[in-house]
C-alpha cells in the first residue's frame, strides 16, 4: 500500500514538473521570437509544451484531461511543420507508404469495438439512423463545396475540401458522444452505416461535385474505401464476434494503437503538404472552422426540426460534424496527391478533435446540471405530496 501510494506521488510530481516545462516553454517561445531566434529553436519550444502539456495534463482533474488527445495532435502537427524531413522519408523509405496500412489498423481496433448488433441497430431507432444519414451525406458535402467555390481554393485543394465534407463519421464522433453522455448506441450504429456506405456514397459524391476540379475513377475509389476501411472494420468485428476475451492484451492495447496511429498519419500528412498550408495559411483553417461548426450546428437543429430527442440531437451533431478525416487522407494518398488533395483532411481533422472535445464536455457538464435540477424538482414535488398528506390527515381529523 505505501509502495503504491509513494508511486502515485511520485506520478504527481511528474505531471506537475511537466505542467510547470510546458508553462515555462510557452513563456519561452515569446522570449525566442523577440530575440529573433531562428524557426529551428522556436520549433524545439513549441514541440516541448504541447508534449509536455500532453502527459502533463494526465495528472489533472480537470476538462484539460479529456485534451490530451487533442494536444498530442497539435504536437505531432507542429513537429512536422517545423520538421518535416524525419516524417517524410526515414532510411530511404517514404513514410507517406505506412498511412494506409496505419488507416487499415485503426479501422481493424474500431471493428474490434463493433458487433453484429451495431449494424441492426437501424430496425431499433430507424427514424435516428435514417435523419442521421441525410444529414450526413447532404450537409456535409453541400458544405465542402460551397467554402471550396467560396474561398476560391486551387482545384486539388478544393477537392480535398469536398472529400473530407463527403466522408462518413469516424470513431472520433463516437468518443465525444460517450464523453457528452448522448446516444451512444446511435452513434455507434451511425458509424458503422456510414461506413458500409462510404465505399458507394464518397465516389459518388466526389464524381458529382469534384468531378470538375479533378478526375474521379469511381471504380478506383470504391476499391480503395473497401480495402482500406470495409475489409479491417469486417475483420474486427468477426475478431470482436469470435475472439473478444481471449486476446485481452489486443483488447487493451488497440485504442491506444489507434490513437498513436492518427497522431503519426497527421505528422506525416502534415509534412507532405508542408508548403501548401504555409501557402494557403489562414484561410485553410477558418474554412475548416467553417466546416466543422456548421456541421455541428446543421446537424443538431436538422434533428431537432426532425423531432428527435435531445441526446439524439447531440449525437447526429457530433456524427454530422466529425467526418472520418483518415479516410480522406488515405484516399488522398491513393490518388498520388498527399501535398495537396491530403492538406484540407490534415487541417479539418486537427480541429475536430478539438472542437469535438470541447463540445463534448460543455454538453456533459449541461447534462449534469439538467440532471441535478431534475433531481431537485423530483424531490421538491415528493416533498410536496407528502405535505399535501399531512394536512389532508390533519383535515380528516
Amino acid at each position: 500500500m505505501m509502495e503504491k501510494n509513494e508511486n502515485g506521488s511520485r506520478g504527481n510530481i511528474l505531471y506537475t514538473i511537466l505542467q510547470y516545462l510546458s508553462a515555462l516553454s510557452f513563456v519561452s517561445i515569446f522570449v525566442l521570437l523577440g530575440l529573433g531566434f531562428n524557426a529551428d529553436v522556436i520549433g524545439a519550444a513549441v514541440v516541448t509544451m504541447f508534449i509536455s502539456l500532453a502527459i502533463g495534463v494526465r495528472g489533472t482533474d480537470t476538462v484539460l484531461r479529456d485534451f490530451a488527445f487533442s494536444i498530442w495532435v497539435f504536437a505531432s502537427v507542429a513537429a512536422a511543420m517545423f520538421y518535416p524531413a524525419p516524417f517524410t522519408e526515414l532510411g530511404g523509405v517514404e513514410l507517406s507508404v505506412f498511412i494506409v496500412p496505419l488507416i487499415q489498423i485503426i479501422m481493424f481496433g474500431m471493428g474490434t469495438s463493433l458487433s453484429i448488433q451495431d449494424f441492426v441497430g437501424v430496425v431499433k431507432m430507424p427514424k435516428g439512423v435514417i435523419v442521421g444519414l441525410i444529414c450526413q451525406f447532404t450537409i456535409m458535402p453541400v458544405l465542402g463545396i460551397t467554402l471550396a467555390l467560396s474561398f476560391g481554393f486551387s482545384a486539388e485543394i478544393a477537392a480535398g475540401v469536398v472529400l473530407v465534407g463527403s466522408s462518413p463519421s469516424g470513431v472520433a464522433s463516437n468518443v465525444m458522444t460517450y464523453i457528452a453522455g448522448a446516444n451512444l448506441a446511435l452513434s455507434v450504429t451511425l458509424t458503422a452505416i456510414g461506413t458500409l456506405l462510404a465505399p458507394l456514397a464518397t465516389p459518388f459524391l466526389m464524381q458529382l461535385l469534384a468531378g470538375q476540379f479533378v478526375p474521379i475513377d469511381f471504380l478506383e475509389m470504391m476499391w480503395s474505401i473497401i480495402n482500406m476501411i470495409i475489409l479491417p472494420v469486417v475483420l474486427g468485428v468477426l475478431f470482436n464476434r469470435y475472439l473478444h476475451g481471449k486476446a485481452q492484451w489486443l483488447d487493451d492495447i488497440m485504442p491506444t494503437i489507434s490513437m498513436t496511429g492518427i497522431v503519426v498519419i497527421l505528422g506525416i500528412m502534415t509534412a507532405g503538404g508542408r508548403d501548401s498550408i504555409l501557402t494557403l495559411g489562414f484561410l485553410i483553417i477558418v474554412a475548416g472552422v467553417i466546416h466543422n461548426l456548421a456541421g455541428y450546428f446543421f446537424g443538431y437543429w436538422g434533428c431537432r426540426l426532425s423531432g428527435l430527442d435531445e441526446k439524439s440531437c447531440r449525437t447526429i451533431a457530433f456524427e454530422v460534424g466529425m467526418q472520418n478525416a483518415g479516410m480522406a487522407s488515405g484516399i488522398a494518398v491513393e490518388m498520388g496527391k498527399i501535398a495537396t488533395v491530403g492538406v484540407p483532411s490534415v487541417i479539418f481533422g486537427s480541429w475536430m478533435n478539438v472542437s469535438g472535445s470541447a463540445l463534448a464536455n460543455w454538453w456533459r457538464r449541461k447534462a449534469l446540471v439538467e440532471e441535478t435540477e431534475q433531481g431537485d424538482a423530483t424531490e421538491s414535488a415528493k416533498e410536496g405530496t407528502k405535505a399535501s398528506e399531512v394536512v389532508d390527515t390533519d383535515s380528516d381529523n
